[in-house]
C-alpha cells in the first residue's frame, strides 16, 4: 500500500511542477496530436523496415503519392 501511495505522490509532485502546461492542455483548444501521430507513423515504418528495404522502398512507404499535382499544367 505504501509503494502505491508513493507513486501517486510522485505523480502529483510532477504535475505541480508543470501546472501551467497542465492548465493549458485542459483550457486551450490547440493540440499537437496531428504532428505526434505523423511522427509516430514514421518511426513505426522505420522500425518495421530497418535493414530490410532499400532507400526507394522506404521513400515510397513514407512519402504520399500526389499524382493529381503532377498532371496539372503550370
Amino acid at each position: 500500500m505504501d509503494t502505491e501511495l508513493t507513486a501517486i505522490m510522485r505523480f502529483a509532485s510532477v504535475l505541480r511542477r508543470d501546472i501551467d502546461a497542465v492548465k493549458n492542455a485542459i483550457e486551450l483548444p490547440w493540440s499537437n496530436g496531428q504532428a505526434e501521430g505523423q511522427i509516430n507513423r514514421l518511426k513505426m515504418l522505420k522500425r518495421a523496415m530497418y535493414g530490410r528495404a532499400g532507400p526507394e522502398l522506404m521513400r515510397s512507404r513514407m512519402l504520399p503519392l500526389d499524382t493529381e499535382i503532377e498532371d496539372e499544367p503550370l
